[in-house]
């Protein structure tokens, strides 16, 4: 084995080595931003993948599919590494005083009674053990509250044909407390989203749904 080779097996065995580092500190930071463990080892994946990809390249003209460039360790710790405010990871005295809320509404139109019941029916019915009784699904509301309690809340889960969307808005605002479910009777849909004092609207984002010509025909009729 000549010693190009030498040196490339080597240099394959940092990558390894740096790979298997890399995914312990993702793990042992389970999801935790900025960890520093975290950076260290990708900045070390990087460089060593960075190392073996030009070894490669001079040694048989050969490229790895990884498009990575050198990266300097001291210069990612002075430009990564540091707070805003110049100070070291973890030393973080800054958190924001205010609480962002982001609330939205979404209007639907109901072409067809009959077809949502069914579609709600159905998601009932795929929720429920077999051995209990689901129960019809008997108003709109409560259709469309059980097609949300099957997708977990989301509003993705309206996204069916027995729902044609209409207008909607979300809005995004600095508030001085957070959300407390406990104050407001579960039959309050006003009270948890009513503007308090201290509170500051950022901005809105108007929706309009894309509908076809037919569809646009369709809801000009309705008007």
């Amino acid at each position: 084995m000549t010693d190009q080779n030498a040196e490339l097996d080597a240099a394959l065995d940092r990558v390894v080595e740096a790979a298997r580092a890399h995914l312990a500190a993702v793990k042992s930071a389970a999801g935790r931003i900025d960890d520093d463990d975290v950076w260290q080892a990708y900045v070390d994946l990087n460089n060593a993948s960075f190392a073996y990809d030009e070894k490669l390249l001079d040694a048989f003209g050969e490229v790895t599919p990884w498009d990575v460039e050198s990266i300097d360790p001291d210069e990612a710790d002075h430009r990564f590494g540091l707070g805003i405010d110049g100070s070291e990871p973890g030393d973080s005295t800054d958190p924001y005083p205010q609480v962002i809320s982001v609330r939205q509404r979404r209007d639907y139109r109901v072409p067809s009674v009959s077809a949502l019941l069914r579609v709600a029916d159905v998601a009932r019915r795929n929720s429920v053990p077999e051995d209990e009784d689901a129960g019809p699904v008997e108003s709109v509301g409560e259709a469309v509250l059980e097609l949300l309690q099957a997708g977990d809340g989301s509003l993705s889960s309206l996204d069916v044909p027995e729902l044609e969307p209409l207008d909607g808005l979300l809005t995004v605002s600095e508030i001085t407390e957070p959300l407390d479910l406990e104050a407001y009777e579960d039959s309050d849909g006003d009270g948890p989203f009513a503007p308090r004092e201290g509170d500051l609207l950022v901005g809105r984002l108007d929706e309009h749904p894309f509908l076809s010509d037919e569809e646009e025909d369709h809801a000009g009729h309705n008007h």
